[in-house]
């Protein structure tokens, strides 16, 4: 069974998506790739998992950092799951450029290499945006490009959080 629930963020209504237990999705309507993990007939509901997710975001918003992740559940391919887990320990306000992240996986899968552009295409599928901090990843030289929720809302995100490239 999958949930759906709305948040009312300073950046425009969230869609949030869960299983039972865990979140499996938070989009901003009419962003690319919006709801690509949601099946057919979700359930409005409220579970504990939005409770917590609204809780962290309700936080987030306020420039808080929140002390807690909610549980979540991926669903992609190895390549894309292993560039969400290195989306998520960028740490709060800090950047990384496409490059970087290529190459932290490339150290990380034992390869000499790895393509920046198939980066850049794993970041751009990120199902739990925010909570995975696709958003903290610039382009060359810190150009802001390739937020599926919009430029205007990265850069907002990127201020709140006061953001600079530590990487």
């Amino acid at each position: 069974m999958q949930y759906i629930s709305s948040y009312a963020s300073p950046l425009g209504e969230i869609l949030l998506s869960a299983d039972t237990a865990c979140l499996t999705g938070l989009w901003f309507p009419g962003q690319k790739y919006f709801a690509r993990t949601l099946g057919p007939d979700p359930v409005e509901r409220e579970i504990p998992v939005f409770t917590q997710t609204k809780h962290w975001l309700d936080l987030y918003f306020s420039g808080r950092r929140p002390d807690f992740t909610p549980p979540m559940h991926l669903s992609g391919t190895d390549f894309q799951r292993d560039v969400w887990q290195l989306l998520a320990a960028i740490p709060y306000g800090e950047i990384r450029t496409y490059g970087q992240v290529a190459q932290a996986l490339a150290e990380m899968r034992g390869l000499p290499h790895m393509s920046a552009q198939a980066v850049g295409g794993a970041v751009g599928r990120n199902p739990i945006s925010i909570l995975i901090p696709c958003h903290r990843v610039v382009g060359a030289k810190g150009a802001l490009t390739g937020y599926a929720g919009g430029i205007d809302r990265k850069r907002w995100l990127l201020t709140l959080e006061q953001a600079q490239n530590h990487g």
